[in-house]
C-alpha cells in the first residue's frame, strides 16, 4: 500500500535513486493558505546536519505541481515533487543480489520477484521525504484547528532525557540530536563512539499534542490504532505506546485509571496514563505516544549473508553514506505523520457529527 487516510488521504511514491519523490495529497479543503515555503520549512528539518547522520546531501527542493492558486488550497489534489540530484548507485552494484542484514532486500525480493537495489529503493529512508512534504500540508491545516504536535528524541542508546518544559520543546530543532537541548551533548558523544566503532544506535522519540475530545471511532477506526499504524510504516521503527505504555503491565487498575474531573468548568482528568485516548476517541486531554527507533542497519563491521539469487553464503561490510543514528532524523518524519492521521481525524469528525 502506497496511501493513507480516509479524507486527508496521501499517496506517495519514488524510490531512493529514481529521478524523484513524491506525493499527493488529497481531501485538504479548500482556501486553506499554502505556499512552497510552507513545505519547505519542513523539509529542512529532515536534512542530516552533522557527522551523526549521512553524508547525502540532498537540497529537498519541494515544486508544488497543483492544487494550489494565488497561495490558496483549490480543494483539488496537491501534488508535490522533490528530485533527487546527489545519487551514487554505484556504491550498492555489489550487493545487488546481496541481503543487507537488518534491510529489506531479501523481502522484497520474495514479495516482487525483483527489486531495486540501489539505495534500497521504495524501502529506503528517502522515501520519507514525501511523507514530511505531504505532513507540511497537514500541520497547515490543523494549525487553523488549534492543534499543534510536538515531539524530541527522548533517548539514544543509554542516554535519556529528563525534566524539560514548553521552552526546551520549541528548541528541539536547533541541535542535531532533535532533543532537549542539555542532553543533546551527551547523544552525540554517544553515537559518534558506536559510529567510530563501525556500528550505529536506535533511541525513543516521544511526540506530545493538544487536540480536541472526540476524535476517532470505536472498533476499527481507532485514533490510536490509526496513529500506530501510520508510526510503524516508518522503516525502523519497532513498538508503540501511548501514556504509560508498557509500564501499566505492573501496575493495578487503580493506579492506571485516570480519575475524572471538573476544572475550569472543563472535562478532564486528574492524571494522564491512558495518554490522551479512551476507547479509541480522543479525550482531549494531551495526547502522548512514544516509539522505538532500531539501530541503523548499514554499520561498517563484517556481518553473515547471503546472496538469495545463486543460494551461497556471503559474508558483508557496508560503506557508504549512513546514518550512525536515524533517530534525530526520524521525528520530522514522525510529526508528518501524526499531522496526517490528525488532519484526516477531523475531517471524519466533521463528516459524522453535524452539530
Amino acid at each position: 500500500m502506497n496511501s493513507v487516510g480516509r479524507v486527508f488521504r496521501v499517496t506517495t511514491f519514488g524510490e531512493s535513486h529514481g529521478p524523484a519523490i513524491g506525493c499527493v495529497v488529497d481531501g485538504c479543503p479548500a482556501s486553506l493558505p499554502l505556499t512552497k515555503e510552507d513545505i519547505q520549512i519542513e523539509l529542512e528539518k529532515r536534512k542530516p546536519v552533522s557527522e551523526v547522520s549521512t553524508a547525502r546531501r540532498e537540497q529537498d527542493r519541494a515544486e508544488l505541481l497543483s492544487g494550489v492558486f494565488e497561495g490558496k488550497t483549490l480543494g483539488t489534489p496537491i501534488a508535490i515533487l522533490v528530485r533527487n540530484k546527489e545519487t551514487r548507485s554505484q556504491d550498492y552494484d555489489a550487493f545487488r543480489n546481496i541481503a543487507r542484514p537488518g534491510h529489506a532486500d531479501y523481502t522484497y525480493f520474495e514479495r516482487y520477484g525483483l527489486y531495486d537495489h540501489r539505495g534500497g529503493g521504495r524501502s529506503s529512508g528517502r522515501e520519507t521525504v514525501a511523507r514530511v512534504a505531504a505532513g507540511a500540508v497537514a500541520k497547515r491545516f490543523l494549525s487553523h484547528e488549534g492543534v499543534k504536535i510536538r515531539g524530541y528524541v527522548k533517548s539514544v542508546g543509554s542516554v535519556s532525557a529528563g525534566e524539560f518544559d514548553e521552552i526546551d520543546l520549541a528548541k528541539v530543532y536547533e541541535n542535531d540530536m532533535r532533543t532537549v537541548p542539555k542532553y543533546a551533548d551527551a547523544m552525540r558523544d554517544e553515537v559518534l563512539k558506536a559510529k567510530k566503532e563501525g556500528d550505529s544506535l536506535g533511541g525513543i522519540i516521544e511526540l506530545i499534542a493538544r487536540i480536541p475530545a472526540g476524535l476517532g471511532s470505536p472498533v476499527f477506526g481507532k485514533l490510536d490504532a490509526d496513529i500506530s499504524s501510520a508510526l510503524m510504516g516508518i522503516g525502523s521503527v519497532k513498538g508503540v505506546e501511548f501514556g504509560s505504555g508498557f509500564s501499566c503491565a505492573k501496575m493495578r487498575g487503580s493506579e492506571s485509571n485516570d480519575p475524572f474531573e471538573i476544572r475550569d468548568q472543563k472535562i478532564g482528568t486528574s492524571s494522564n496514563n491512558a495518554g490522551g485516548v479512551l476507547g479509541g476517541i480522543s479525550s482531549g486531554m494531551p495526547f502522548v505516544v512514544r516509539f522505538v527507533v532500531k539501530p541503523t542497519s548499514s554499520i561498517g563491521k563484517r556481518q553473515k549473508t547471503v546472496d538469495f539469487v545463486r543460494k551461497k553464503e556471503e559474508t558483508i561490510e557496508i560503506k557508504g553514506r549512513h546514518d550512525a543514528c536515524i533517530a534525530p532524523r526520524i521525528l520530522p518524519v514522525a510529526e508528518a505523520m501524526l499531522a496526517i492521521v490528525l488532519a484526516d481525524h477531523v475531517l471524519l469528525k466533521r463528516c459524522s457529527h453535524l452539530g
